[in-house]
């Protein structure tokens, strides 16, 4: 049995993979989110905050359980938060600390966790963080969730050094999906111009047909996680694979 293990199942991306993924026979899934909204065999969920770092770390046992039939094992950080669009300045100081929480903070328990327990069991393994262009280059407005993706490339390049020199077998990747029509899309657009100078250009995204679906982007993912292409980089693009 592969087993996948995903936050952010309740929507989106994250739900989009685990359906797919689910498709296959030889396939389990255990999903982390807030809500539960795929109900298909194979598919265990756990309810958990990823903003509530200490709940996270109680939860850790319950997250890595012992997989005697496993075949492969996939660590999936797909959740993400935008955070409040604004200037540095004119925002909520907690807002800081539920963007890292959720971006950074949660995928490192996650990774260590997932490293610490499935260290011997032979099999393949691979960590799949979902990052974004905007871990890139800065976005006005979007000061935290651009830091917190570029923090996660530059974690997951950092791990994937560690396992290199250790001399296993672990994979690591940070994958960003490009412009996907989800509910942080929805965010944006809802923006003032006053909190985000580039608000028009990503309205255009979508009435312009511009953004790509869930399930196509999650069918990707699903084909990346059966078929690893030996030259593709740690940070990287969709539109690489």
């Amino acid at each position: 049995m592969k087993y996948y293990i995903i936050t952010g199942t309740g929507k989106g991306i994250g739900k989009a993979l685990a359906e797919a993924l689910l498709q296959e026979n030889n396939a389990t899934v255990i999903g982390i989110s807030r809500h539960q909204t795929i109900s298909l065999p194979r598919y265990f969920h756990l309810n958990i905050d990823l903003s509530q770092t200490q709940e996270l770390i109680n939860k850790l046992p319950e997250i890595f359980p012992e997989f005697k039939d496993a075949e492969e094992m996939v660590l999936v950080n797909n959740a993400g938060v935008l955070g409040e669009i604004g200037y540095v300045g004119e925002k909520q100081p907690q807002d800081f600390d539920y963007i890292f929480s959720v971006n950074v903070t949660a995928p490192a328990i996650l990774m260590n966790g997932f490293l610490q327990q499935y260290a011997a069991l032979n099999v393949p393994k691979i960590i799949l963080n979902i990052s974004s262009g905007a871990g890139k280059y800065p976005l006005d407005g979007w000061a935290g969730y651009c830091a917190s993706k570029a923090a996660l490339d530059l974690f997951s390049q950092t791990v994937q050094e560690e396992q290199t020199l250790r001399k296993t077998s672990v994979k690591v990747f940070s994958i960003a999906p490009g412009i996907v029509d989800t509910e942080m899309q929805q965010q944006i657009r809802s923006a003032k111009q006053t909190q985000f100078s580039m608000l028009d250009k990503f309205q255009n995204y979508k009435s312009s047909g511009s953004l790509a679906t869930p399930e196509t982007v999650g069918k990707k993912l699903k084909k990346l996680l059966q078929n690893v292409p030996e030259d593709l980089k740690v940070v990287s693009r969709i539109d690489e694979l």
